[in-house]
């Protein structure tokens, strides 16, 4: 893995002080985003940015950064991917936690050897759903155990169990 991780995003501008709304990408928020730490950005002209302070306001995590001053500055960084070198990440205790591009371009196949196709993407809404690309276009496969009972990242293949109409085309 050689490929940066993304630990958040820059979203919408909070107040007219260059605060940020940050869209954490992380599972240890208050260990990455500490006053003082350097984070680069992609695209990365846009960084490195220096966090400067942080706050959580109604369960969202403000940031203003070092030279983001007002709203116009904290406007420009908006859409911003805030990314870490793969080795700066410690490895997880949970066999069943995965990185993204851990996931992506792995070969799918259902329980029973069908080819399905690749995963493409990882989506974060509501619920992770993994974009699998195959001959039929673009499926979403919600990346839950029930569904995906089994992710070999060493051997390039994650195991889809689908219930009936989840493959098919629309």
């Amino acid at each position: 893995m050689s490929e940066p991780l993304v630990v958040g995003r820059i979203g919408r501008p909070h107040g007219i002080r260059g605060e940020v709304t940050i869209d954490v990408r992380t599972d240890e928020p208050d260990s990455r985003f500490v006053a003082g730490t350097e984070i680069a950005t992609d695209p990365g002209a846009a960084g490195p940015l220096t966090i400067e302070r942080t706050r959580w306001h109604s369960g969202r995590l403000l940031v203003r950064f070092a030279g983001v001053g007002d709203r116009d500055a904290a406007e420009a960084l908006r859409g911003t991917w805030l990314v870490v070198d793969p080795g700066d990440i410690s490895p997880s205790a949970d066999p069943d936690d995965f990185h993204d591009q851990e996931l992506i371009g792995l070969t799918v196949v259902t329980a029973d050897g069908a080819d399905v196709g690749e995963v493409a993407e990882v989506l974060h809404h509501g619920q992770d759903l993994l974009v699998v690309r195959g001959p039929g276009g673009d499926r979403l496969v919600p990346f839950v155990a029930a569904l995906v009972p089994e992710v070999d990242v060493p051997g390039g293949r994650l195991v889809i169990d689908p219930p009936p109409g989840l493959l098919d085309e629309s």
